[in-house]
């Protein structure tokens, strides 16, 4: 099972992405990641093992911004490693998922005859391609979301933040729990 966060707030979000995650630390993941929106685009760093691999990433290579979001990766599709760790990003779009998107393989199929380009063997980022096309295609960020949910089957929990954006968080779920709470003044 997967572990997937999302912060929208007023305070720097990195640490306390991980924080979330050490907090849904309960059993066995081969990698973790975060994702940061900021006015210009969106940072990503990602790495294979333990949370605190990712840890030190962040330690080299530190990262700004008040809304992100994180992931700890148990691989249903592809090899655990650094490539197909969590947050997927495609043009501007970052996304985290947990559960399993039956009809991923067509999808891309479809998303690759249109030209886009997968770095990964996950069917987490059909979800960020499919999302970018659609906005690649005139959509704004929510209608892209939104159209790119009702073609999944399956059962899933997706968070998703866009660069230029930095105030925007899309969550969704369909059959797995997502839990949305508000802090004081967030």
């Amino acid at each position: 099972m997967c572990g997937i966060l999302a912060i929208a707030g007023k305070a720097q979000v990195a640490g306390r992405l991980v924080d979330g995650l050490k907090r849904l630390e309960y059993r066995g993941y081969d990698s973790a990641g975060i994702a940061v929106a900021w006015d210009e685009g969106i940072e990503r760093r990602r790495a294979k093992g333990k949370i605190h691999n990712l840890q030190a990433r962040l330690h080299e290579e530190p990262v700004e911004g008040f809304t992100g979001i994180a992931h700890t990766r148990w691989a249903t599709h592809g090899a655990p490693n650094e490539i197909n760790a969590h947050p997927h990003m495609a043009d501007g779009v970052a996304v985290v998922h947990n559960g399993i998107i039956e009809n991923y393989r067509e999808l891309r199929e479809g998303l690759e005859a249109k030209g886009r380009v997968f770095e990964s063997e996950t069917d987490t980022e059909v979800i960020a391609q499919l999302v970018a096309q659609y906005m690649a295609d005139g959509m704004d960020e929510v209608a892209a979301f939104g159209e790119a949910l009702s073609k999944f089957t399956g059962a899933f929990a997706i968070a998703a933040i866009f660069a230029g954006k930095p105030d925007l968080v899309i969550g969704a779920r369909k059959g797995s729990p997502l839990v949305l709470g508000y802090g004081e003044g967030e």
